[in-house]
């Protein structure tokens, strides 16, 4: 089993994170601000998109350097219900500086200002088949809570 480890310094790399990131699922609880040392943290069941594999999620850490300030949308403290990330986006402000946002379905949102992109992302392990791959209708707007499958 190999292990993924990949880092970002710019937004190109960060879309390469978020595409291993696509479909994760996590509570709000796995997410932590460690304001003292400018760090965002967050554990995540992230789906595997090997192909040719079954199915398959693995639990992977991320942290966020450089973090100034993070804000919340429909995220509730001690809420259980699982979230599915749909996406991580950059938006500059005055480069290197910008919004990182975590975007999920049901419309809940994180963003970090960030001095700069500055992000590792490392699976820790522990590898589980699910029960389904993840879909999406683009047809339709996700508004349902993701599912831990």
């Amino acid at each position: 089993m190999e292990l993924l480890r990949l880092a970002a310094l710019d937004a190109e790399d960060l879309t390469v994170i978020s595409a291993h990131l696509q479909d994760a699922i996590l509570r709000p609880e796995d997410l932590t601000y460690l304001a003292g040392e400018h760090r965002f943290l967050m554990v995540a069941r992230r789906f595997d998109w090997t192909p040719d594999v079954p199915p398959r999620r693995r639990l992977a850490g991320v942290h966020f350097e450089r973090v100034l300030t993070v804000k919340t949308r429909g995220l509730t403290p001690g809420d259980a219900t699982p979230m599915s990330l749909l996406a991580l986006t950059f938006t500059p402000t005055n480069a290197p500086s910008g919004h990182v946002d975590l975007v999920f379905s049901g419309g809940a949102a994180v963003r970090l200002e960030v001095e700069c992109i500055e992000v590792r992302m490392k699976d820790l392990g522990p590898v589980w088949e699910a029960a389904t791959r993840p879909g999406h209708d683009i047809d339709t707007r996700d508004t349902a809570a993701g599912t831990a499958a």
